[in-house]
Order: structure tokens, then C-alpha cells, then sequence
């Protein structure tokens, strides 16, 4: 056992265990999604988390070591988010004619995100620093953390918030659409990207490229508006 604790420990000094770990755990997850005909509980993001959590529980890895190897799947974040604009350039005549409904939804949508989470929060007795951290929930995370340090929140906190919030948006998101009638894919997308950012979109685009665009498209411009109304929104809150 200990011969065995000791070679897992010369492993996971190296970055390409960790790597490795991520993409066969992400490639189990997804196995599992397709023979569950895509079952929106078996969402691929969910489970790949649980399985790598599960491993370095048991091996007693900490994060800082796992971290080691998969930064480099988390410097691909910054390529994979330029490369929407391919799904975009080819909607671009579907984005210009909804470009009024567009910009009315998103604003909407932001104040609707900030606000019922805040209440939400307020409602089940969360502090004030909470609510804070909540705020910038359906924002993508950079951008997320970035306005919740700003407003005082906790960015850790904030982080998790907003993966949690991007898995149940990819995992309810379909089946919400469906019982009240949304079949526009450009309405669905939108939708899924003001309120669960890039783990929606990414998830809207397994389906459609289209709705997988203006996921994008909602998911960047949330940001900038989240950035912009949550301290003013905030403000008027503490008034």
C-alpha cells in the first residue's frame, strides 16, 4: 500500500496526470451522457466534477497539485471563448434583425438575475456579504469574481455560485423550454446564456449551432451589463 501511495505521489508531481485525469473523466461523463440519451441529470460538466473529486478525495490530492496540469485546459478557456465568434459571424443576420429584442432581453435579464438572486438570498437569511457574492451569479466567472470583489463579496464563494448556477441552467434549461413552450432557437439560446453563461452555452452548442451563437452572444454581453448594473442595483438596494 504504501509502495502504491508513494508511485501515485511521483505521478501526480507530474502535469500530465492531472491533465490526463480531466480529459478521461470528461470522456466517461460524456459515455455516460450519450447512453442516457442525453438525459439533462447526466450533464457531462456535473459529472466529470464529481468523478475528478471522487479521485483526488481518495488519493488525497490537493487542488494545488491537480491544478499543476489541468491550467492547461483552463488557459484553452480564453481560445475556446474567442472562437464563439465563429457560431456569431454565422448568425450574423439572425443577431441583426433581433438586434432590439437582443438588447431589451439582456438588460432585463440581468436586472431579473441580480435582483432575484439577491432576494433569494435575503429571503433564506443569507449575510450580507453573501448576497453580495451572489450577485454576479449568472455572469461568466472572470467577470463574475471581478464585480463581486469589487462589491465586497467573496470571489471564491462567487465562483462556485456560478458554476453551480451555469450546471442547473445546462441541466433544466431544455426540459424548462419545452413545458412552457419556448421553441425559438434564438429565444432559447439567449435565454441560456444570460442565465448560465458559458457551461449553457457550451451545451446549447452540442445541440445547435445557432442557439449556441446567441448563447454566446448573451453570455458575453450579460457580462458587460452585469458589470455595469450590479453596483447600481446594489446601491438602491442598501438605500
Amino acid at each position: 500500500m504504501d509502495e502504491l501511495h508513494h508511485l501515485w505521489a511521483t505521478l501526480a508531481s507530474s502535469p500530465l496526470l492531472p491533465l490526463t485525469l480531466t480529459l478521461v473523466a470528461y470522456q466517461i461523463a460524456t459515455s455516460v451522457w450519450e447512453r442516457t440519451n442525453r438525459h439533462p441529470l447526466a450533464n457531462p460538466v456535473l459529472l466529470a466534477i464529481a468523478i475528478l473529486v471522487l479521485v483526488l478525495d481518495v488519493t488525497g490530492t490537493d487542488y494545488q497539485t491537480y491544478f499543476s496540469g489541468a491550467q492547461f485546459i483552463h488557459f484553452l478557456l480564453g481560445p475556446a471563448t474567442v472562437a464563439l465568434a465563429i457560431p456569431l459571424y454565422r448568425a450574423y443576420d439572425h443577431i441583426r434583425q433581433s438586434a432590439a429584442a437582443i438588447a431589451v432581453a439582456t438588460i432585463s435579464g440581468c436586472v431579473v438575475a441580480i435582483s432575484s438572486s439577491v432576494g433569494i438570498g435575503w429571503l433564506l437569511g443569507g449575510s450580507w456579504r453573501t448576497l453580495l457574492s451572489l450577485a454576479p451569479k449568472s455572469a461568466t466567472t472572470p467577470i463574475a469574481m471581478g464585480v463581486s470583489s469589487i462589491l465586497g463579496g467573496n470571489a471564491s464563494l462567487t465562483a462556485i455560485f456560478v458554476i453551480l448556477t451555469g450546471i442547473m441552467g445546462a441541466m433544466l434549461s431544455t426540459r424548462l423550454f419545452n413545458l412552457i413552450g419556448v421553441s425559438d432557437p434564438r429565444a432559447r439560446g439567449l435565454a441560456t446564456g444570460l442565465a448560465a453563461h458559458g457551461i449553457g452555452t457550451a451545451h446549447k452548442l452540442q445541440i445547435d449551432e445557432l442557439t449556441g451563437a446567441f448563447a454566446g452572444l448573451a453570455m458575453g454581453l450579460n457580462g458587460l451589463a452585469t458589470a455595469v448594473l450590479a453596483p447600481l442595483l446594489l446601491h438602491w438596494l442598501i438605500r
